[in-house]
Formats: structure tokens, C-alpha cells, sequence
């Protein structure tokens, strides 16, 4: 009994010693994303933790590339960090009103880096180009919003005037 009770012990402790190795792990890995993206030059992208008490929970602001109905307008991101980011991606989801083929009426977006397709590799300025690529290039055989799919392709002005009708304008970061 005693030697169950020891080796249950054990094992319980096991776990708790390793995930805060993981978590220091991740707060790293998360502080190194934000000191490269605030060095980088890519514009139109940007993103930041919430609060200084917690690195999992971004903002993030994605500005439509130039030649795409998105042009000149800003939208809010939020981005969760599993406990076991970067070997699983995060939620991402937007907060500004979207209209797209990939992104539903709350937010979720359909996009394969963020879901079967995610690698450690990748990381939040890869997230935020993905997205922003994925305004011009909407992937209409895959549409979470089967309306805005259809329009994107059959009737650009109807869809830039139901985007317009959708769109809330924010504040930067």
C-alpha cells in the first residue's frame, strides 16, 4: 500500500514540476515573439499582451492589404496561448465585426496553419500575415461564411457593400 501510495505520489508531482518548466517555456517563447514583432517592419500587423500579469492572452490588429476590399480598414484580433503553445496552435479569433468566406458571423476563422496544418514553427508574425493574406484570399472551397463566399465570387460590389455594412472602425493598439 505504501509503495502504491509513494508511486502515485510521485507521478503527481511529476506533472506539476514539468509544467511550470513549460510554462516558463512558453513565457519566453511569447516574450521573444513580442520583442521580434515589435522590431519588425511589417506593416500593417501588430499584437500585445493583454496585460503584464498574463502573456497567453493577446490583442492583435490586422490592417486590409492594399488592392482587396479591405483596404484601409483595421480589425481586432484576441489570441489565446495553450499552457503548451508553440506545439499547439492558438485561438485566434476576431473581435471587429468581420465579413469574409473564412470567418463566421463570431469571430472563428477557418484557416489551416491555426488547426491541422499548425507546426511549432509558426509564429504570432506568421499568424498575422497568414490572416492578412487571407483577406485578399479568401479560400472559397473551404468558407465558414457560405454567403460571403459565393458574393466574393459572383458579385464584388454586393459584398464590398455588406463588408462596409459589417465593419466597425477601431482604435489602434
Amino acid at each position: 500500500m505504501d509503495s502504491v501510495l509513494l508511486s502515485r505520489q510521485s507521478t503527481a508531482t511529476k506533472p506539476m514540476s514539468s509544467l511550470s518548466n513549460e510554462s516558463i517555456s512558453v513565457s519566453k517563447r511569447l516574450q521573444s515573439e513580442l520583442v521580434q514583432l515589435m522590431f519588425s517592419k511589417t506593416p500593417g500587423i501588430s499584437a500585445f499582451p493583454e496585460s503584464d500579469s498574463n502573456i497567453l492572452k493577446w490583442t492583435g490588429l490586422i490592417e486590409g492589404p492594399s488592392e482587396t476590399p479591405y483596404h484601409g480598414l483595421k480589425f481586432k484580433i484576441s489570441l489565446e496561448f495553450p499552457p503548451n503553445y508553440p506545439y499547439t496552435a492558438p485561438t485566434v479569433k476576431f473581435v471587429s465585426p468581420m465579413w469574409h468566406p473564412n470567418v463566421d458571423m463570431s469571430g472563428n476563422i477557418c484557416l489551416d496553419i491555426l488547426k491541422e496544418k499548425w507546426s511549432a514553427i509558426y509564429n504570432v508574425q506568421t499568424i498575422l500575415l497568414s490572416l492578412q493574406s487571407l483577406l485578399g484570399e479568401p479560400n472559397n472551397k473551404s468558407p465558414l461564411n457560405a454567403q460571403a463566399a459565393h458574393l466574393w465570387d459572383t458579385d464584388p460590389e454586393q459584398y464590398m457593400r455588406l463588408l462596409l455594412q459589417r465593419y466597425e472602425e477601431i482604435d489602434s493598439l
